[in-house]
């Protein structure tokens, strides 16, 4: 599993092992798409609301960003960051960038092109994360570490890095593909309507509650 990931995460390059006790007991892992490959492989069971997967790569300052992303028909966000080929399970400031931007951007388009009106609240994070499957990897120079387990990224120039290059990408594919634009901005508006609609139902649920007491 490791070594297939890390094919993922360097596109074009060749992993193979071989174990020399047994004969033909050998594999090759090989991803010219790299990310790509990986939204597509966490997807696979799955059903992609939007046709393209996006992908998303630059580089800032020696720091290095890429991004890959889908949408699909569920309701859980399953997001998945690495630094220099190492996973961050407790994501970091990498991460923290691309998140801040999916959500800055998401509002943006939605109001630029009236999908979403000047009086409505704003997409919440959650809202505009549900149902995306998503790869952050970030190449750093000097990676520093927090957390209990040394799995949380701190570096924070990394965090400005990553949300200039996301927000420049996915704003670029917004834009040149309207009709996805605009089934992902109605997933996000639909999570956005169940939200509230939770929270009334809540409120109603405790008044009624303290009522009949």
């Amino acid at each position: 599993r490791r070594l297939r990931e890390l094919a993922f995460l360097n596109k074009g390059l060749r992993i193979t092992i071989e174990d020399e006790r047994e004969d033909n007991k050998k594999e090759s892992f090989y991803y010219e798409g790299g990310i790509k490959e990986y939204v597509e492989l966490l997807n696979s069971n799955k059903t992609g609301i939007h046709e393209t997967i996006i992908d998303i790569e630059g580089k800032e300052n020696d720091i290095s960003i890429e991004v890959a992303l889908q949408y699909n028909d569920g309701y859980n966000s399953a997001i998945y960051s690495f630094v220099n080929n190492i996973t961050t399970p407790e994501g970091g400031t990498h991460e923290d960038g691309v998140k801040n931007s999916l959500t800055r951007i998401i509002n943006t388009y939605a109001k630029n092109n009236k999908i979403l009106k000047d009086s409505d609240d704003a997409l919440t994070g959650d809202d505009v994360r549900e149902g995306v499957t998503m790869i952050v990897s970030a190449k750093v120079p000097e990676p520093q570490f927090e957390g209990q387990t040394k799995t949380k990224l701190g570096n924070s120039e990394v965090r400005r890095v990553a949300a200039n290059i996301f927000a420049d990408g996915f704003e670029r594919f917004l834009l040149e593909n309207p009709e996805q634009a605009k089934i992902i901005i109605e997933k996000a508006m639909t999570a956005a309507r169940a939200r509230v609609a939770a929270k009334k139902a809540r409120e109603f649920a405790r008044k009624k509650g303290s009522v009949d007491l």
